[in-house]
């Protein structure tokens, strides 16, 4: 039997305009093209399917036929490089970036980056925060202080409204033209998506960094530490995102 080039197949199997490869036969010799074709529209059907559940709110933003159209374009352009498709479609927002049918939807790529945050939120390791009595420190302690971050935690920083965009998605919210920052964290079990004052979202990933809180401030100078730096890290210790705190003795 004819060995069939296993390129040729690949690109066969994720192009349904591609030719059936030549030297394909099933069991018994016999010509496999029928079997092929099958075969062919259940992995693109698979992949779609995949891609959908990751990225509901983009399904959700531009309708089920566009986007099924499109994850066409991008499995093609992306095929699977495991057979395990829990955290397929990584690359997705980048090729949203690329994706020109979208270029006048600008904000898809960072919101795209929220839920594939939130999988990655939902796969992370697990983490033990502090206890929130952990941060009563003395001013100067906790401007010297370094925190370490649960290996859950992700942070979106976009000039794009995408946390009201993310809502709205899902029957809430409101529009909003200006940026926005948000935190991916994961509490329990579920992970959450929070809305993160100005600057909140520059001065966690700063943390996240290991710089001291002094440091992390200066990186976030947006954040008004009169006003953004108490309720940014409630929001981080109520979620659990603060796992550990060096403070100087």
């Amino acid at each position: 039997m004819e060995r069939v080039d296993q390129t040729q197949l690949t690109n066969a199997i994720l192009a349904a305009d591609r030719p059936v490869p030549e030297g394909l036969s099933d069991g018994e010799g016999r010509p496999a093209g029928k079997r092929f074709d099958v075969y062919r529209n259940n992995v693109a059907v698979s992949l779609t399917e995949a891609l959908s559940v990751a990225f509901p709110t983009i399904h959700s933003l531009v309708g089920d036929a566009f986007f099924r159209a499109m994850a066409g374009v991008f499995v093609r352009q992306h095929p699977p490089t495991s057979p395990v498709l829990v955290l397929y479609g990584a690359e997705f927002p980048g090729f949203l970036a690329g994706f020109e049918p979208v270029a006048h939807l600008p904000y898809l790529p960072d919101v795209a980056r929220i839920d594939q945050a939130l999988r990655e939120a939902y796969h992370a390791a697990d983490a033990t925060p502090i206890r929130p009595e952990a941060l009563q420190l003395a001013p100067d302690a906790l401007m010297a202080a370094r925190m370490e971050i649960a290996p859950a935690t992700r942070i979106i920083a976009s000039p794009y409204a995408i946390y009201n965009i993310w809502m709205m998605s899902r029957g809430g919210g409101k529009p909003g033209t200006a940026g926005q920052g948000v935190l991916i964290s994961r509490p329990e079990f579920d992970p959450q998506v929070d809305l993160l004052p100005a600057g909140g979202a520059a001065f966690l990933a700063a943390l996240g960094r290991g710089v001291s809180t002094a440091q992390a401030l200066d990186q976030a100078p947006d954040l008004d530490p009169a006003t953004g730096l108490g309720p940014t890290l409630a929001i981080a210790l109520g979620r659990g995102v603060i796992t550990r705190v060096h403070a100087p003795s």
